[in-house]
């Protein structure tokens, strides 16, 4: 066995189904023990996807994702899909080659410091010196990345470590050398190293599948939250991504959210948790709820640009905030109640907790009516004229369209978001979106996660024309796999979002502008299907073709030309 077999060993443990990659020949070995040990290797066309990919494994599953890249580029390549994951808090394991541990500073091919570049992007980070650390580490980089406040974290794995032992020693020139002193002394030396690295590599002794230390809420603040409850007039509960890191609680949580019979309004991952169309869901008009709250709970959201960093809540509400990290709870704004742990054990225990009925039927009609009103306000602009395709009209026919076993990803600006308003996620974790980064390409990367933890579910990756230009090339990757998803581009020529306020403002269109360009024939190029939508006749027809080729294997791209409209004017926050 060498060293990349010790890793894949680990991972089989681990319970990893899928690694996704882009070949090297730093990581050879672990891709190639992978495969033989039944781990699926999925490789990509850029590293930032395999990243991406990981990313919405860990959110689907509550596992972590892997990763495996080679060294140098290979690596800088995924800074910022582990950021995104790192603000996003997403557990996953990257694994990261790197040159040989003699030719270190050296100048060797792909040689730089990688440790110093992962540092501040990831929870841990740690490089092997020896081919017996390999199993120890990456055991513990398991246990990291799921406990408390999950993340990424890095492994980097030398080549020398990974190979077989017989060939590093010929790489390392020690069946030849020159009869010098020098040369001998050279070879003396390297023979030591050698011997240093493979020393104690074998047996293996693995440790069974890591179970992350979960942080647990006090039960004396809960019952505190209980009793604020049973006084509040306008209690408001607002859950984020974070609810839903416990993966196998899911349903617990949505019961727990029910019981509690609080007005919610749910973001990022926890959009879907109660299902379509619950009635204690609140989709719009939520700054205003959060004026008139006396009550308000942050289950996982932080205080930060999405709350005006705490200007939308009234310095009178009583504020309540839970979260797995100190510092996301008292950002910007210290709560009056501070609850450390996971927020669906919170959740859960605090609707335990409450005996009393805290349904507040008026102040929820208030927030209902307001809730109604919007949405037909939407309803009447999707039905006006545009030139090419009204976007809210192509969102209104997609939100018709999708079955219950839907997962929806976002990845883009203007047009994603006005999607948000109008398309509701069929049931709990159906939504992906980047998070807090706001970055995008995370499209393709996501869908070919969740499809292959999902493979019985429609995948719908939501483009903005600027978004798909980051990963339209992994259709190929989608077709080479068989990953059957529906990409639908909002194309309004331009990037929307920042365009529109930069001509209103600076009354210059610089860098904004795209094409209508023929999205559909690049996919058709990559060997899946395109269709080509422009007026909203024709919407209906597509998005059922669509549907029925997926069903037959086939990725699909939609290409939508979308009219100008000025639905989201003014909307940008920073």
């Amino acid at each position: 066995m060498h060293g990349g077999d010790h890793i894949a060993e680990v991972l089989k443990v681990q319970e990893v189904r899928f690694i996704f990659t882009l070949c090297g020949g730093h990581i050879s070995p672990i891709l190639v023990g992978c495969k033989q040990r039944g781990i699926r290797v999925i490789d990509v066309r850029h590293e930032a996807t395999a990243v991406f990919a990981a990313d919405a494994v860990s959110r689907l599953t509550g596992m972590p994702g892997v990763a495996a890249v080679t060294a140098g580029p290979g690596a800088t390549n995924t800074i910022t899909a582990v950021k995104n994951a790192q603000m996003a808090q997403s557990a996953l394991v990257l694994l990261g080659g790197a040159t040989a541990t003699a030719l270190k500073g050296r100048g060797a091919l792909q040689d730089i410091d990688q440790m110093a570049l992962f540092k501040p992007h990831v929870k841990w980070a740690r490089s092997a010196k020896r081919v017996r650390e390999l199993v120890p580490l990456l055991e513990e980089a398991f246990q990291v990345a799921q406990s408390g406040v999950p993340g990424p974290v890095f492994l980097e794995c030398p080549v020398d470590l990974l190979y077989d032992e017989a060939l590093v020693r010929e790489w390392y020139g020690l069946k030849t050398g020159g009869k010098s002193v020098a040369d001998k002394l050279i070879k003396l030396y390297l023979n030591r190293h050698a011997n240093d690295l493979f020393k104690g590599a074998e047996p293996l002794t693995l440790s069974v599948s890591a179970k992350p230390d979960v942080p647990r809420p006090a039960a004396s603040l809960v019952r505190k939250v209980a009793d604020k409850l049973v006084r509040a007039e306008k209690p408001l509960l607002l859950v984020g991504s974070q609810a839903l890191i416990q993966t196998e609680q899911v349903e617990e949580l949505a019961k727990a959210v029910q019981r509690l019979g609080i007005p919610v309004y749910l973001s990022g991952m926890a959009r879907g948790l109660l299902g379509k169309g619950h009635a204690l869901q609140m989709r719009h008009k939520r700054r205003q709820a959060l004026k008139e709250a006396d009550l308000v709970i942050l289950a996982g959201v932080p205080c930060d640009f999405r709350l005006d960093y705490g200007r939308h809540i009234r310095r009178k509400s009583f504020l309540i905030a839970a979260n797995r990290s100190n510092t996301e709870m008292r950002k910007n704004r210290r709560p009056n109640l501070a609850i450390r742990g996971d927020v669906a054990a919170f959740l859960i225990e605090l609707a335990k907790a409450s005996e009393q009925d805290h349904k507040r039927p008026e102040w929820q009609q208030t927030l209902r009516s307001r809730d109604e009103a919007r949405v037909e306000e939407i309803r009447s602009q999707a039905g006006e004229a545009t030139k090419l395709v009204n976007p809210m009209h192509l969102c209104s026919k997609l939100e018709q369209s999708l079955p219950q076993e839907s997962i929806l990803v976002a990845d883009g600006g203007d047009f994603v978001a006005t999607a948000s308003y109008i398309v509701s996620p069929r049931a709990p974790l159906c939504w992906l979106d980047p998070g807090v980064f706001g970055t995008l390409g995370v499209g393709a990367g996501f869908a070919l996660g969740v499809k292959l933890c999902r493979p019985e579910s429609e995948v719908w990756i939501l483009y903005g024309d600027g978004s798909v230009g980051y990963s339209l090339m992994e259709f190929d990757t989608f077709v080479r796999h068989g990953i059957a998803v529906i990409g639908v581009v909002g194309n309004d020529a331009g990037w929307t979002q920042i365009g529109r306020e930069q001509v209103e403002v600076l009354k210059d269109d610089v860098a904004t502008v795209l094409d209508h360009s023929n999205y559909h024939l690049a996919a058709e190029a990559l060997g899946a299907r395109g269709l080509l939508v422009r007026e909203d006749r024709d919407i209906e027809s597509a998005l059922a073709q669509a549907r029925a080729l997926a069903q037959e294997g086939s990725p699909v791209l939609i290409n939508a030309l979308l009219g100008k409209t000025d639905f989201r004017k003014g909307s940008i926050s920073m």
